[in-house]
């Protein structure tokens, strides 16, 4: 069937395996965070307890901090990890705000030929992630990006994804993306990429990062050398409805770029409504719609 992925379950390989798998090859953990002082300390320290202090999958674990005004830096930093303000790295190439902005300045502070990414607000979750994400790029060289996906709970299961996954992500890959359409969890935070693909892409600075990804790798490679990998378990906080309007017209932004060569480097203000008593007003704000070049060669 068209748009079939390689997919996994995260126990398809043993540690060992992958550390015999390993060999000379370098993992970066990257957790791009702000304002997670509250989760960020217990994802840095149990997974760097688990596969880093003990078996050595992992090589480093990086925490790019991302505008923070709460203790994010200093819980991260107290939990072993390697913390950078992303505003500090390349000053030379100025800095945006955004997910992506971060993930893309990870690649100026790590050394790994494999890049791992975590989001920093999990809450229901386990070490094994790392492993599964790992496993496709350690087994088979002809895979270059892996997808994890995972029940949410309280949700149908795990072909249930957020809310801006089912309303804007998804419509958009049957659409104009047919070949990445058994993707589960396109938008999901915790997937991984070889350092050789993820330098020669172009990264939205924002919450598009994840699907842009996805596009530009099976442009360049072909929708094969994406697989996915059952995670299991996976619980994060929520974000206020409004705010996923942000993060929608991120992707949509994207995803016209893509489609059109439209020039997404501005900002765009988007109008939404609240009530105030007995009237509705509007509510502005601005959604930086900034891509940043490969990293390559920079």
């Amino acid at each position: 069937m068209p748009g079939e992925s390689l997919t996994f379950h995260w126990d398809d390989w043993a540690v060992g395996d992958l550390l015999r798998a390993k060999s000379e090859t370098r993992v970066s953990l990257v957790v791009p965070a702000r304002n997670e002082a509250a989760t960020v300390g217990a994802v840095v320290s149990r997974v760097r307890g688990a596969l880093m202090d003990t078996v050595g999958l992992l090589d480093e674990i990086v925490v790019i901090d991302s505008d923070s005004t709460d203790a994010t830096y200093s819980v991260a930093q107290d939990a072993g990890a390697k913390v950078f303000r992303s505003a500090d790295i390349r000053p030379d190439l100025g800095t945006f705000a955004g997910k992506g902005e971060a993930m893309w300045k990870s690649q100026f502070v790590t050394s790994g030929d494999l890049i791992v990414f975590m989001d920093a607000d999990l809450l229901d979750w386990d070490t094994h992630f790392v492993p599964g994400l790992l496993g496709p790029l350690l087994t088979r060289p002809d895979v270059a990006l892996v997808k994890g996906f995972y029940e949410r709970p309280g949700q149908a299961g795990p072909m249930e994804g957020g809310r801006v996954t089912e309303l804007v992500a998804r419509p958009l890959i049957a659409l104009l993306f047919p070949h990445l359409g058994s993707l589960v969890q396109p938008l999901a935070g915790e997937w991984a990429i070889r350092r050789s693909l993820w330098s020669t892409l172009s990264v939205p600075t924002g919450y598009a990062v994840e699907l842009a990804a996805l596009i530009d790798t099976a442009a360049t490679l072909g929708a094969e050398a994406i697989a996915q990998v059952d995670l299991g378990v996976r619980a994060h906080r929520h974000q206020a409805l409004r705010d996923l309007g942000g993060m929608s017209t991120q992707i949509l932004a994207a995803v016209l770029d893509r489609i059109t060569g439209a020039d997404p480097d501005a900002d765009v203000v988007l109008r939404q409504f609240g009530q105030h008593g007995d009237s509705l007003v509007p509510i502005e704000r601005a959604v930086s719609l900034h891509q940043r070049p490969p990293a390559q060669g920079l």
